[in-house]
């Protein structure tokens, strides 16, 4: 058993070793090039996919349903036959959301620009998303502050929130829901961020993943040496 956990300790121990190896091996301008060409890759992916037509409404990892508090509400009021107003609700939810979310890129991008050497080492040695981490770290405040107005806007120009004050009213003389507990946009401007860093954290994983299948020869050359 203590020889099991002495193997143990050394392939860790070298794998460490040959991580900071590797990291060695590149000088910092490479390094931190090679990082900020990932991210802006990750985040104009990420930007792209959610940003298009159907982007969060046909992505089941990232569509934006119903408030929690409106879930039984919802159930009930499709076996009373106005499920069609449910689902118009969601899906203004989703398009509100795929008009907001193209704003991040610029923060993104900037967040990029203002990173120190000491943000791209922890990246480049940290784990699967910490990249992601560090995005939601530095830009959630400023994004989220992008995207409220467009949200409002968006829920205003269809009348979502006449739409859910006429569905919440109605849950409401269920006793199913408090009106007041559910602020609609603040719920649609935080669920369009999760689920952009939830695509950010995609493309970063499959960047560290496969850096040999990314199409620049410095992405391969950063990423191939971890």
């Amino acid at each position: 058993m203590r020889t099991r956990h002495y193997l143990l300790t050394l392939l860790l121990t070298a794998g460490l070793f040959a991580q900071a190896e590797g990291l060695d091996q590149l000088n910092n301008k490479d390094a931190a090039s090679g990082l900020k060409e990932a991210l802006t890759q990750a985040a104009s992916v990420a930007v792209g996919q959610l940003g298009k037509a159907d982007g969060f409404l046909g992505n089941s990892e990232v569509k934006i349903p119903l408030p929690d508090g409106l879930r039984k509400a919802e159930k009930l009021l499709r076996t009373l036959g106005q499920g069609e107003r449910a689902d118009e609700l969601v899906t203004s939810m989703n398009r509100a959301a795929e008009k907001a979310v193209q704003e991040a890129k610029p923060v993104l991008v900037d967040s990029i620009k203002k990173m120190s050497w000491q943000d791209a080492k922890g990246i480049l040695a940290g784990g699967d998303t910490a990249a992601t981490d560090y995005f939601r770290r530095t830009t959630s405040e400023a994004i989220s502050a992008r995207f409220k107005p467009i949200v409002e806007k968006a829920t205003a120009k269809v009348k979502l929130a006449e739409k859910y004050n006429a569905y919440a009213g109605q849950a409401a003389q269920l006793g199913l829901i408090k009106r007041e507990d559910a602020n609609l946009d603040n719920y649609v401007t935080q669920r369009t961020l999760d689920g952009l860093f939830l695509m950010i954290a995609k493309e970063e994983k499959a960047i560290r993943a496969d850096p040999m299948g990314q199409a620049s020869k410095l992405l391969r050359k950063v990423f191939g040496v971890l």
